[in-house]
């Protein structure tokens, strides 16, 4: 087996067993997939999912260990619910996310795609922390290079909202958590590792909720341009499974503009590297969730 290699696949992830895999949003897309390859390889992995019915559903295509439980990145009490629950993992994927979609809020008053893509997985994380034994993947996305914090308005209270730039500012927030997640762990000496990873282009559900003509538009993308989101998975894959995959990555796929290909480590934004911002971040979503990761 090739860690390294150039053309690493699901057929190169190491065997699993007696490993627990958490991956929230494991009902469709890259979080199905990347469960689906995870089982099979003989890790018990546990299916987080908002809808039950549908990740049942994606259960009962998947061979091997699977079990199905309700989280909702959505709602700080379901979240606490879950975390609450349960009792050990090895790793944790932070998958869970929504693109794009009107404004609206979570259960906690945030905008929904801060909310659930990133304080949703941060308050997850720093709940589960203390029994997670290997590492955290934290899904990020090439959208987070226009990205922005706007520490005075995470929440889009007092701006006009605008649905891609809050969705490049919560995808820039996941990529600036799981660095500064690794950051904390490495300065206290912990064993565990945070990692980030990205699917590149993937024909998902995550196009289909914008409730406008973007929806026909990406429907042709997805065709025409898109991986699937087998090969999605990949980096996701890589990032949680490769021995020696160090604290602090990102991963994404090597093709051009990694929109598609095969996993690599991938480069990010400058302000993705901010740490004053990181650390501010940080103390605000902390506050927010009433969760600080320790």
């Amino acid at each position: 087996m090739r860690f390294g290699a150039s053309k690493w696949t699901a057929a190169d992830v190491p065997d699993q067993t007696g490993r627990t895999v958490i991956v929230t949003g494991a009902n469709s897309g890259i979080g199905e997939a990347t469960a689906a390859v995870l089982a099979e390889r003989g890790a018990s992995v546990v299916l987080a999912c908002r809808n039950t019915t549908k990740g049942e559903a994606a259960a009962g295509r998947m061979r091997g260990e699977v079990s199905v439980r309700r989280l909702d990145l959505a709602d700080l009490a379901s979240v606490r619910e879950f975390a609450a629950a349960t009792p050990q993992a090895d790793v944790l994927v932070n998958n869970a996310g929504v693109m794009a979609i009107p404004l609206s809020r979570t259960a906690d008053g945030f905008e929904m795609q801060i909310g659930t893509n990133f304080l949703g997985h941060f308050a997850l994380t720093g709940l589960l922390l203390p029994r997670i034994t290997d590492r955290v993947v934290t899904l990020s996305s090439g959208a987070h290079r226009p990205g922005r914090i706007d520490l005075d308005d995470l929440n889009w209270r007092t701006r006009r909202y605008r649905r891609w730039q809050a969705y490049s500012q919560s995808k820039l927030a996941d990529l600036m958590f799981a660095y500064e997640l690794d950051r904390r762990l490495r300065e206290r000496s912990s064993a565990v590792r945070s990692l980030a990873a990205h699917p590149g282009y993937a024909a998902t559900e995550l196009q289909g909720h914008t409730e406008s003509f973007q929806d026909r538009v990406m429907a042709v993308g997805n065709r025409l341009i898109a991986q699937n989101a087998a090969a999605g998975a990949l980096p996701t894959l890589y990032a949680a499974t490769v021995p020696d995959a160090p604290g602090g990555a990102y991963y994404g796929p090597s093709g051009p503009g990694e929109l598609r290909g095969y996993p690599k480590r991938v480069g990010s934004s400058k302000a993705s590297k901010d740490r004053e911002v990181a650390a501010k971040l940080w103390a605000q979503a902390a506050e927010l969730t009433g969760v600080d990761v320790r």
